[in-house]
């Protein structure tokens, strides 16, 4: 059954990661995309829809890492699915979300 523990723990990584664009932009003042817009994912949600949003991530990211199986920081498969979900977030939020903000990808101009 740790394998399912470290599937919770790969997909709370994601989650946390996932709020950072959201609960920033959100208490900046900011509209960014959300689920919530339409088109979803492309278009932009008010400032307090990101709050939200990204509050409920934590929110789960919590429940999936703190509360499911014994996590330890110490434990380092636990640390390894935590950052791997985080990185695997982290990289698709950066290449999705470029596109919106002006980043450039490799190999584009």
């Amino acid at each position: 059954m740790q394998w399912l523990y470290w599937v919770a723990y790969v997909c709370g990584g994601a989650l946390l990661v996932n709020a950072v664009p959201h609960v920033v932009s959100g208490v900046m003042g900011g509209r960014f995309q959300s689920p919530f817009a339409k088109p979803p994912g492309q278009g932009l949600s008010s400032s307090t829809v990101n709050v939200l949003w990204g509050s409920f991530n934590i929110a789960i990211g919590y429940l999936l890492v703190g509360r499911v199986g014994d996590f330890g920081f110490r434990n380092t498969a636990d640390a390894l699915a935590l950052g791997l979900g985080g990185l695997a977030m982290g990289l698709f939020c950066a290449r999705y979300f470029g596109r919106f903000h002006g980043a450039h990808t490799q190999g584009q101009p």
